[in-house]
């Protein structure tokens, strides 16, 4: 179990608590005062520390603002007789885990306690996994040496140090999340929490709890409480992918935190503090979105402090060659196959591809020549290209002119379009197995927007 430093200058109550505590399994080392719990926390690590507030030489906040100057991951529990609203919050901007009020039962603090350890190993099983996965971090190199991306490199490098938040923006699978993870890794922020959330996948009211987390009851399901990613990232980075998706109502609420660096539970009162800071992406034009009421203008000032544009692949075409070795020396040792080639006629053929899915589909393709591919050479025949995505851009307007071309004239162009959307999403719905998070990002949409058009198109594609 977890190792406890519990703080109190009354014997009976350490040993209350150790009572407690020890009877649940924890390791626990006991201080009667503030100069001994710091010695105690800084000779040794602690995954929790329990203090009261009222010390003989001290108080728990002071002994709180010691405790993350050496450990700013540990969560701290203050335990008081004197519990006000007002210690309340000033505990939690000073970034105390909870505060619990005596006189207590022993359940309470147990709670508070396993939950705190589960924050504690969560953070500590994201450290370790981040030093096991040093493969995939060979994956998520900004790879290419030409000028788009030598100019990409040097705007991360200006902006990472600096702590301002950074919209990313590009087309879907150009990198915007290796983009990110570049500006974090090389900030101050690097040895933190690297937190990625994507706002397009979720509804509403789960995305509000998965952001800013809720308290036990808060809504049907919630049986016990649970921290949001602010939480999870603070002292990191948030990334919030396909930020454009988001409803007006939990803008508002996103704004509120950029504002004064506080989230309040879904059901709860009390805010608490987090130090996060925020990078978000899209693949949508915000500004228009501005112009057409679907996102909040002071919102999009606050996440565009750094606006940062990640090109196409096929404005960087010089990069492919490069990107092509990069993808089948990691499918080598990834999926244990055959190392393999590309012949000068299949490379030509990627080079000269407009690939309109970016580097994810390229990565894709590399992943299915390595494996099917039938000698040692990857040669044109294993790159089929039109079965391996969408068309290269603008391929569409020709099928577009004869469509309009067979149409009646005159027509009614309202039930025209009406029917052109209804088998449009009929077609996404059914290639995405019914899943309507995949079936809008098929269709360009947001998942709120095809879950409205469903909702009013009654019978039709609504019962898909």
């Amino acid at each position: 179990m977890a190792r406890l430093l519990v703080v109190d200058d009354e014997l009976n109550m350490r040993r209350i608590l150790g009572a407690i505590l020890r009877g649940d399994g924890h390791d626990l080392v006991e201080a009667a005062s503030v100069d001994e719990a710091r010695r105690a926390f800084a000779s040794s690590p602690f995954d929790l520390v329990v203090t009261d507030q009222r010390l003989a030489d001290g108080d728990g906040l002071s002994l709180l603002a010691s405790c993350r100057e050496v450990d700013p991951t540990v969560p701290v529990v203050l335990i008081t007789a004197y519990a006000t609203v007002e210690l309340a919050v000033d505990a939690m901007r000073q970034g105390a885990f909870d505060v619990v009020p005596k006189p207590f039962v022993p359940e309470a603090v147990r709670a508070v306690v396993t939950r705190a350890c589960e924050r504690t190993e969560l953070l500590r099983e994201n450290e370790r996994l981040r030093g096991q996965v040093r493969r995939l971090a060979g994956s998520q190199e900004l790879v290419g040496d030409g000028p788009e991306m030598g100019k990409l490199r040097a705007l991360i490098a200006r902006v990472a140090p600096t702590g301002a938040t950074v919209l990313v923006s590009g087309e879907t699978g150009t990198g915007k999340e290796l983009v990110a993870r570049a500006i974090h890794a090389a900030s101050g922020r690097a040895g933190r929490p690297f937190v990625a959330v994507n706002c397009a996948g979720l509804s509403e009211t789960l995305l509000e709890s998965e952001l800013f987390g809720h308290e036990r009851g808060a809504f049907t399901g919630a049986d016990r409480p649970r921290q949001g990613v602010f939480e999870a990232a603070h002292l990191g980075t948030l990334f919030l992918d396909e930020a454009g998706e988001m409803s007006l109502g939990l803008q508002a609420k996103l704004l509120r935190v950029l504002t004064n660096g506080e989230v309040v539970r879904v059901g709860a009162t009390v805010p608490r503090h987090v130090d996060v800071r925020i990078i978000a992406a899209t693949n949508r034009d915000l500004q228009q979105r501005v112009r057409d009421g679907l996102f909040r203008e002071d919102l999009y000032y606050r996440l565009a402090v750094v606006p940062i544009a990640v090109p196409p692949l096929r404005s960087r075409r010089g990069d492919i060659a490069g990107l092509v070795e990069h993808f089948l020396a990691l499918v080598a040792g990834d999926l244990k196959v055959a190392p393999r080639s590309v012949s000068p006629a299949a490379m030509a053929k990627l080079v000269a591809y407009d690939f309109p899915g970016n580097i994810r589909e390229l990565r894709n393709l590399i992943e299915r020549a390595a494996i099917l591919a039938a000698g040692p050479r990857i040669e044109p025949e294993d790159v089929p290209l039109a079965a391996a995505g969408s068309p290269p851009a603008g391929g569409d307007g020709a099928g577009i002119e004869r469509l309009v071309a067979e149409l009646p004239d005159p027509l009614d162009l309202p039930a025209v379009i009406g029917a052109v959307e209804d088998a449009l999403i009929r077609r996404a719905l059914a290639a995405a197995g019914g899943v309507q998070a995949e079936a809008a990002r098929r269709l360009g949409v947001s998942r709120s927007h095809l879950a409205y058009k469903l909702k009013t198109k009654g019978g039709g594609p609504a019962s898909a």
